[in-house]
């Protein structure tokens, strides 16, 4: 079930939601530090951390689920989002050179044939990075936050995800080892836990953090949509930067 995209705002608006985006953006960046003159897709709701690529790629998309609402992004400028079916992302084959999934994979109602929409869209050298609660982390066992909706992942089972929907996993990680709490002296020394997170705890196979990220690519000798699926999809006019 998707969240509200009201309630997905007010999460990061608040101190312990801009401690959540801080940490992930910083793992985004860390896994793909240069995105120069690519197209870039978010799915769920991405937008708190796509700001840091908009300077930088040729473009980049916020696809937000019907289920769960739209808001206008950025807040300066043309609008950057589309309101869509997760199912049939309105976006010509081979288009998008990176997706970044976040609040998605544990809301989705039909996760394969998302999964699938994004193996159509992505380009043969793109890559895709899941985002999703960790199973066995803090985040996903209180309410308090976004993470702590849906259903979580392990690493194993994310992994078994992407490559039942043709995408070889390639670096896997976790991330957010602070605890969910809105404490001031626990938020500011969340790169303290951070720090110990992925110095110490990786080696409990992601089992610790809050959330799981798995980077993916494209398995480009998987079956192509057919031709009459084609020709039912609606293509929306995408905004440049």
């Amino acid at each position: 079930m998707w969240l509200d995209v009201v309630d997905l705002q007010e999460f990061y608006a608040d101190p312990l939601g801009r401690v959540a985006r801080r940490i992930i953006g910083r793992h985004l960046r860390e896994t793909w530090p240069d995105v120069e003159g690519m197209s870039v897709l978010g799915i769920g709701f991405p937008t708190p951390y796509l700001n840091a690529f908009r300077g930088e790629a040729s473009r980049v998309i916020a696809a937000m689920p019907a289920s769960q609402g739209v808001l206008h992004w950025p807040n300066e400028g043309p609008g950057q989002t589309i309101l869509t079916d997760e199912a049939e992302l309105p976006l010509p084959d081979l288009s998008i050179d990176r997706v970044v999934l976040i609040h998605a994979v544990e809301c989705s109602e039909a996760i394969r044939p998302m999964m699938r929409e994004i193996w159509r869209v992505l380009s043969g050298s793109g890559r895709v990075i899941v985002i999703a609660p960790n199973r066995g982390g803090i985040w996903a066992r209180l309410e308090r936050t976004p993470f702590g909706y849906g259903r979580p992942y392990s690493q194993s089972q994310l992994t078994r995800l992407l490559r039942d929907t043709m995408f070889t996993p390639i670096a896997k990680r976790a991330a957010l080892y602070v605890p969910p709490s809105r404490s001031r002296m626990v938020m500011s020394s969340a790169p303290v836990w951070e720090n110990i997170g992925q110095r110490w705890l990786k080696m409990f196979g992601g089992a610790v953090g809050g959330v799981v990220s798995i980077e993916a690519s494209k398995q480009i000798y998987a079956a192509t949509p057919t031709l009459e699926a084609s020709r039912r999809r609606g293509y929306a006019t995408v905004p440049n930067q």
